[in-house]
Order: C-alpha cells, then structure tokens, then sequence
C-alpha cells in the first residue's frame, strides 16, 4: 500500500493535546460580552458592571465545579503557563519571604517546559531544583519521590497528563506522599480537565493550573487553584490593581472567562461519553496502523493514558518524512523548536527512547470534533506514507 488516499476537503486535525477547537456552543457564550454586554467587571457601581461581574463569577463557579473546588478557590489568569509561574515562583518567594528554610523544590523530568523553567529558575533565588526520572511508561515511582522527600521540601509539582504521551500520573497517591512529609503539592491539569475525574479537595492538593485552550475554550484565560483550608499563601508576580485576591492585578477578560467557565462545564457534563467515543477513534486508528505498520510503537503507558492521545514511534520513516508526505494531516513531532533547531524530545528521552527513534515519532491527539472519516484518512494517509518512504530508502532504517 502506497498510494496516498485522496486529499480531504480541509485538513485533519489530529493534534488536541497542542489546541482544541473553541466549541462552538463556547463561542455562543461568549459573543455578547464582546459587544452589548462589554462592561468592566471590576467597574460594579453601575449596571454594566455588576452584570460583567455575575458573568465572571458565574464562570468562576462553572471552573470550580469542573475540578472538586471552592468558588474562592479559583483565580484566573491569563492560561496554565501563568498559573505554573504563580504557583511555584509565588509560593517560593513567600515561604522565603516568611523565613521558611527549606529550599528543595521537586518536579518532574517530563513536565511542560513552563513547569521545568520555574522550578531552574529558582535556583538563581538559592531554591534547590530537583527533577525526579520517570519510569519507561513515563509514570513517576512513588518511591522516588518519598525518597527525593526526605531532604526537607518546600513544593512538589507533578502534572495531571502528560502534554505529549498522554500518561495519567496518580496525582491523588502523590499529593498524599507530598503532604505527608510537609510539603505543598502542585499540579498541572492543562491537559487533565474534562479528561479525567477530578477533586482536588478530597486528594487534598494545595495549588492547580488549568488552561482554556485545551479543553474547547477560548486561548488566552486559564485558572489558579488555590487552597483556602488550609490556606496557601503564594505571592504575585507582578504589581497592580490587586484583582484576584491581589494574586493576579489587571482587568478580567471578561468574553474569554465566560468561554472557560463553559468549556469547564460542557467537558464536566460530556466527560464519561465523550471518552469513550474517543477511546473508540482511537483503537480504530491503531488497529489499523499496526495492520499496516508491523512494528509500530506507543509511548509510554497504554492503562494509564487519556483516551485521546497517541504517541507513536514509526519503525523506519522519520516523522518530518511522514508529515511532509502527508501536508493535510494536522499532527505533531513532539520536538521542540528552538533557534531554528529542531531537538529531539526530552519527554521521549526521558522514557529512554534514543534521539533516532525520536526523530520517528508522531504524536497524535483525537478530540471532540474528530469523526470516523477523519480517522480512516489518516490511518490510510500515514499508512502508505510509511510504505513509500521505506520504497525510496529501505536500507536507511535506524533502530532504537
């Protein structure tokens, strides 16, 4: 098999875990407060203002449901990489600021970039930055962390679902590991909410991050949990107005917070019947890759895992080979671009994976708006991609 399927009408996308689709019901919700309901919600002296103000705290309310919180629990911010920064700068400089002496910060080698640059960047504050490894289905050994614990700690972060392989970390067993040798826990849930169940309450986490982009939300809003009992203290990263409890100073975006809050509860109430819709479209698409592609590789834990993500590695073409065959199937490398250089990905390194089976790997996210053809086309699509660039070079294939 190696003539491609006929293109499609418009491209396929298939990369959910970088961005979702705004649901257009999203949208809807939205749509007024970008035009006759446009009233500053911090302005409540008037009218206009009070009603921005009941709409931002009725999302505000819509965000805490979706995740097991209180109302007064949730700030919101600009998206989960501001959230990180808040959360684990904010709560350093506090406990140094309030003459705490420890100094050990603990994530994990697999976070988001944004995670991992906060945690570094402490240390030019005398913070001590640990990166705890990963085992090879790119889950965090609990042992490690009680292990890395008994140096005394000051912040524990761990991710909810990996933005790459989609692996669920057990983030209620950590926080209980964390808290129990007195630390604070952390955790980012870009990728985790409307994916799986939540109640940061009941596991008792101190600190949460969520981002409205990646579950059919507008870009540009995301949300801060932050624990009341017992209260957590973190201080801001800027100066201003003092919104958001004085976490977070500047005038709320109002249309884009009404867009979280309903993304949060449209993912709340779809959750159960949308994964496993998901779940479906994806053993479909795999089933066939391998059919086709004997050798073909998952990435990381396949029990523990959202169901809308696949993180592949080819047995011989390389993924820029099978992205370039195929310019009307939205996936991703998983690398990151810097300087113009493309790099292998840390997460794949990190689950041992060489820099030459790297370089062969798709990561492939399937969402609410992905259908059955969408699937059979890329099945086909990557499929025949696959069997000519073996035709054209089948004495280049690299192993791992």
């Amino acid at each position: 098999m190696t003539e491609l399927p006929p293109r499609p009408n418009q491209p396929v996308y298939l990369d959910n875990q970088a961005t979702t689709r705004c649901d257009p019901r999203v949208v809807q919700a939205m749509l007024p407060f970008f035009s006759e309901d446009f009233g500053n919600p911090h302005s409540v002296e008037h009218v206009m203002g009070r009603k921005a103000e009941a709409a931002v705290e009725h999302a505000r309310a819509q965000v805490a449901a979706s995740i097991g919180a209180d109302i007064r629990e949730i700030i919101f911010t600009s998206g989960a990489t501001e959230a990180n920064n808040i959360a684990i700068k904010g709560a350093a400089r506090f406990a140094a600021a309030m003459g705490d002496p420890r100094r050990r910060v603990i994530t994990v080698a697999t976070e988001h970039k944004c995670v991992l640059e906060s945690v570094a960047d402490l240390a030019a504050e005398g913070f001590e930055p640990v990166f705890l490894p990963v085992c090879p289905d790119g889950r965090l050994d609990p042992d490690a962390l009680r292990h890395a614990l008994a140096t005394p700690t000051l912040l524990v972060s761990v991710m909810g679902v990996n933005n790459e392989i989609g692996v669920i970390q057990d983030i209620a067993a950590l926080a209980a590991i964390a808290k129990e040798a007195g630390a604070l826990f952390h955790t980012d849930l870009a990728q985790a909410v409307g994916k799986i169940p939540l109640d940061l309450n009941r596991w008792n986490i101190d600190l949460a991050s969520v981002s409205g982009h990646k579950l059919y939300g507008p870009k540009g809003v995301g949300a801060l949990f932050v624990r009341r009992r017992p209260r957590v203290r973190v201080s801001p990263l800027f100066s201003g107005g003092g919104q958001e409890r004085g976490l977070r100073s500047g005038t709320l975006p109002t249309p884009l917070i009404v867009g979280l809050g309903e993304a949060c509860r449209l993912a709340a109430e779809e959750m159960g019947a949308e994964a496993a819709r998901i779940e479906g479209l994806r053993g479909r698409l795999l089933d066939r890759l391998r059919e086709n592609i004997p050798g073909i590789q998952v990435n990381g834990s396949f029990q523990s895992r959202i169901a809308g993500n696949l993180n592949l590695t080819f047995p011989s073409a390389t993924s820029m080979d099978l992205m370039q065959a195929v310019p009307d199937l939205c996936v991703s490398t998983g690398s990151a671009c810097s300087s113009a250089e493309i790099e292998p990905s840390y997460v794949l390194r990190a689950l041992g994976l060489s820099d030459q089976a790297a370089a062969r790997t798709l990561r492939i996210g399937i969402g609410r708006f992905t259908s059955a053809a969408d699937i059979d086309y890329a099945a086909a699509a990557l499929s025949a991609a696959h069997a000519a660039c073996e035709a054209v070079s089948p004495d280049t294939r690299t192993k791992a």
